[in-house]
C-alpha cells in the first residue's frame, strides 16, 4: 500500500476542530440536563401518576424509543418548516437529543424507584412523609444512586448521536469534519482525528459523571474506596 498519511491539515483546521468540539460538547450538556429532568418527571407519572399521566407517559416513551433518532430530528427540523415553523438547526437538535434521551432515561429512573422496597415507604409515610417528600427524600435519591452506571453509559450515548445532527446542517463535530475533508480529501486521518476526539469527550463526560456521583453519594464512594473509616472510640 503505497498510501501516504498526512495530518498536517491539523494545523491549518485546529481552530474549526475546537469550534464543533465545543459545540459538541455544548450540544450534549444541555440535551443531558434537560434529558434528565424530563426523564425524571416522566418516571414518576408513570409510576405515580393516575390513569391518564400513566397511560400519556408511556405512549411518549414507547414514541421516542421506537422511532429511530434521525426521523425525529428531520420531523423537528424539515417537518415543522413544511407547516411554516421553522427551528434553528442547532434548537431542533437540542429538542430531539432532549426527547430521544428523556424516553430512555424515564425507563433507566422507573426501574429503579421500582426497586425501592415499598416498607420504606411505608416507614416514611408513618413519619408524616407526605407523597412528594417521599419521592423526594426516599425513591429518588435510591434509584439515581442505583441506576447511575446505566445513566452514565446512555449519556455517552447520547453524546456520540450530537453527529446525526451535521444532518441538519448543525455545525458540531463531524459536520466541521465533513467540510475538513472536501477540502482536504484526508478522508482516513480527517475521520481518525474525529474519533480520537470523540473518545476524549467521551472519557472526559465520564470523569465529570463519575466526580457527580461521588460528591452525590459519599457512602457509595467510601464502600468503593474500603469502606467508611469507623470513628475513634466506636468499635468496628
Amino acid at each position: 500500500m503505497n498510501y501516504g498519511f498526512d495530518f498536517s491539515f491539523v494545523e491549518e483546521f485546529w481552530h474549526s476542530l475546537l469550534v464543533g468540539a465545543w459545540l459538541t460538547t455544548k450540544m450534549a450538556v444541555v440535551s443531558l440536563l434537560l434529558g434528565f429532568l424530563l426523564g425524571v418527571a416522566l418516571a414518576i407519572a408513570r409510576t405515580e401518576g393516575g390513569a391518564v399521566p400513566r397511560k400519556l407517559a408511556a405512549a411518549f416513551v414507547d414514541l421516542t424509543r421506537n422511532t429511530p433518532l434521525i426521523v425525529q430530528t428531520f420531523w423537528l427540523f424539515f417537518g415543522l418548516a413544511s407547516i411554516d415553523i421553522r427551528v434553528p438547526a442547532f434548537y431542533a437538535a437540542i429538542a430531539a437529543l432532549t426527547i430521544n434521551t428523556s424516553g430512555y432515561t424515564c425507563e433507566i429512573i422507573r426501574a429503579g424507584m421500582e426497586s425501592v422496597h415499598r416498607g420504606q415507604k411505608e416507614a416514611a409515610a408513618c413519619l408524616s412523609f407526605n407523597k412528594a417528600q417521599v419521592l423526594a427524600y426516599i425513591v429518588l435519591p435510591q434509584a439515581i444512586e442505583k441506576m447511575y452506571p446505566a445513566l452514565v453509559s446512555q449519556f455517552v450515548l447520547m453524546m456520540l448521536a450530537t453527529s446525526i445532527m451535521s444532518e441538519i446542517s448543525a455545525e458540531e463535530l463531524t459536520a466541521v469534519g465533513y467540510q475538513i475533508q472536501s477540502q482536504t480529501f484526508r478522508g482516513f486521518e480527517v475521520y481518525l482525528v474525529i474519533a480520537v476526539i470523540y473518545l476524549f469527550l467521551s472519557w472526559l463526560l465520564r470523569i465529570v459523571m463519575n466526580a457527580c456521583y461521588d460528591m452525590a453519594f459519599p457512602r457509595s464512594r467510601d464502600i468503593r474506596k474500603g469502606g467508611r473509616k469507623t470513628p475513634q472510640g466506636c468499635k468496628s
